[in-house]
Order: structure tokens, then C-alpha cells, then sequence
């Protein structure tokens, strides 16, 4: 198992001792360091900024939002981002929620997996470069119909080269049909909220996934799991969770509506539908001191590591014997040497 760093998006200004944390996580071995992106800072820009100052680890979005930018636009600064790091970028891509994209990008949120699948394609034409841009889709068409605009537009190709025609695709999913077309369309998965308790569930949706992939892919035992666990050291696992308790309520409570949030669906799918409608109706009733503490434990130790050294070096066994092929820290820069001896 590798291990990585989030880093997240920005909250109301940059992070301070950002850089220094990749720096730091580039000569400890890591293998990736990841941004966000919701309504604030990019996941771009910060890459090419932290990118210039290391010379080995992965860059990574997870992720970059689809309605963001057009599928060409986003190819054009994966091929950009991997000139210049040495072929270092991974492109992580997730349809977000319509809270997001229709409060924000002013745009419908139709169909999200239907769209999602346009959109790797015409990205993976671009990146290709064997012809002109061509892609007659539900949501995307390129070149515009004639009648639908100018009618001068056409066909192009990238004038830049590729450094890597197949730089990978990473797919941020949550659903399970959206789990298992990450496994058939992509090169690896970005998994929010994973549990080892659950490992076999998410083996058979990405099983079911590489059963439709097309020959002309990475093959399945090259795809990627990279899950986002949130770490902490304490002196106990319960002050260590509740570190992480405000975030949970966060994202069950206030990352999406009551009538549409992933985030809450994907862990009442783990088995805490009674303490997510809790978490909710706190939460948005004003009440997040309660809604923080509604929190079970047991739902921070089943998709965190928390508590003292020889709590995570007890935890961490079961992490490795799921499909999770990198594990990325999320969390405080401070314990990434804990974790990396841990892991060697």
C-alpha cells in the first residue's frame, strides 16, 4: 500500500506551510499529494505551484469538477500540467452535486454518470491525438452543429503533443453504479468515506466494472484505489475522534440539501441511516454542537485512523488487506512520518 497527502481545497485563504508539507512529503516518498476543488481555490493551480519545487511525487486533482470545464479545456491543462512536472499529474474527475454546479457553475446537473462517461471520452481523444476532435454526444458535440451556432466551426487537434497519450483518468465515485463504471471507464478510483468493514461490497462493484472494460484500457490489476482517510494522533482513539467528529457532520449534514447529499447517502450505506438523519436534522435546524456529537464513534473508527501510534499501527492491518492500493492521509502534514514508518 502507497501512501498520500490531501491537501484538500482552500478554506477562506491559501494554507499556510502548504508547500513546505509537499516538499516535505515528496522527500519522505510518498507517492501522491492531492487538491480539491468546490467553490474557491482550484485543483489546478495549486499543482503546477507545488509542483515546481518537487521532483518525484505524483500531482493529483480529487477532485476536478466536470462542470468546471469544457472536456477539452480540462485536457488541455492535464497535458499542460504533465509537461511540466515530467509526467507526474493524474487527472481526477467527479460530477460533484447539484448544490455546486447549479448554485455556482449556473448549469442543469443532468444524468451525472451519462455525462461523466462523455466526458473521459472526449478527454481521452484529446489526449490521444490520432485525429481531429470529433464526438457527437447527448452533452457534448464537437464540433457545434452548424445550425446550432456559425456554422464555422471545426474539427481540431491539440497542437501540443501529449508527454503520456495515456496520462490517467482517476474517477471520484460514490454510488455504486458509479463505482463500478470508474472500473470499467477509468484508470483508478478516488474513494471518499471507505470502510474495510465493507471491503467486499466495493470488490464486487469494481468487478462488475472490469467485466465491461474495454480491451484497449490499463488492465484491471494496473487500476487504482486511492482512498481519502482522515488521520489523527492523540492520546486516545475518543480524542482523536473527536478531531474528526465536526467533520463527518459536515459532510452528512451541510454538503448537499437534505433531498440530495452523496456524501450522507454513502455512509447511511455503511450502516448508519438512523445516526445521518440525526446529524441532518441538527445540523440544519443550527444546532451543530449536536449534530457534531451525534456522531458515532464507531463511524469514525470505521473510515478513519485515530488514536495513539500503536492505535493506527493496530488499525492499520485491515486497511491493508483491502483493494485500497494508495492510502491518502488526510489530515495534519505532522503525522506523515508516523505514517509513513508505519506503512514501511
Amino acid at each position: 500500500m502507497k501512501l498520500g497527502y490531501s491537501l484538500g481545497y482552500w478554506d477562506s485563504r491559501p494554507p499556510e506551510g502548504a508547500a513546505t508539507a509537499v516538499r516535505a512529503a515528496d522527500e519522505l516518498g510518498l507517492d501522491s499529494v492531492w487538491t480539491a476543488e468546490a467553490y474557491g481555490s482550484d485543483a489546478l493551480t495549486p499543482l503546477a505551484w507545488y509542483g515546481a519545487s518537487t521532483s518525484r511525487i505524483r500531482l493529483g486533482t480529487a477532485v476536478a469538477q466536470l462542470s468546471a470545464r469544457t472536456p477539452t479545456a480540462t485536457a488541455m491543462a492535464a497535458l499542460t500540467l504533465d509537461h511540466l512536472s515530467g509526467g507526474r499529474f493524474v487527472l481526477g474527475l467527479g460530477a460533484s452535486g447539484p448544490q455546486v454546479v447549479e448554485g455556482w457553475y449556473g448549469l442543469p446537473y443532468p444524468r451525472p454518470l451519462a455525462r461523466t462517461r462523455e466526458y473521459v471520452a472526449v478527454v481521452r481523444q484529446v489526449l490521444a491525438r490520432q485525429a481531429p476532435v470529433r464526438f457527437d454526444g447527448e452533452f457534448y458535440r464537437l464540433p457545434l452543429p452548424a445550425d446550432e451556432g456559425t456554422g464555422l466551426g471545426r474539427a481540431l487537434r491539440s497542437t501540443v503533443h501529449p508527454l503520456r497519450a495515456d496520462l490517467p483518468i482517476f474517477l471520484g465515485a460514490e454510488g455504486p453504479k458509479n463505482v463500478s463504471m470508474t472500473a470499467e471507464i477509468a484508470d483508478g478510483w478516488l474513494a471518499a468515506f471507505y470502510s474495510p468493514r465493507t471491503d467486499d461490497t466495493h470488490r464486487q462493484l469494481l468487478a462488475d466494472g472490469f467485466a465491461r472494460r474495454a480491451p484497449d484500457r490499463r488492465a484491471a490489476a494496473e487500476f487504482e484505489v486511492v482512498a481519502t482517510v482522515p488521520v489523527v494522533l492523540a492520546g486516545s482513539v475518543q480524542a482523536a475522534a473527536d478531531q474528526i467528529r465536526p467533520h463527518l457532520a459536515l459532510y452528512i449534514g451541510g454538503m448537499g440539501a437534505r433531498e440530495a447529499n452523496f456524501h450522507r447517502d454513502a455512509l447511511a450505506r455503511l450502516g448508519y441511516g438512523a445516526a445521518c438523519e440525526e446529524i441532518t436534522a441538527h445540523f440544519l435546524a443550527g444546532d451543530r454542537a449536536r449534530a457534531v456529537a451525534a456522531v458515532p464513534l464507531e463511524l469514525v473508527t470505521d473510515t478513519a485512523l485515530v488514536g495513539t501510534e500503536a492505535d493506527i499501527a493496530h488499525q492499520l492491518p485491515a486497511w491493508r488487506s483491502t483493494a485500497v492500493t494508495t492510502l491518502v492521509v488526510q489530515g495534519s502534514p505532522d503525522v506523515l512520518p508516523t505514517m509513513a514508518r508505519l506503512l514501511r
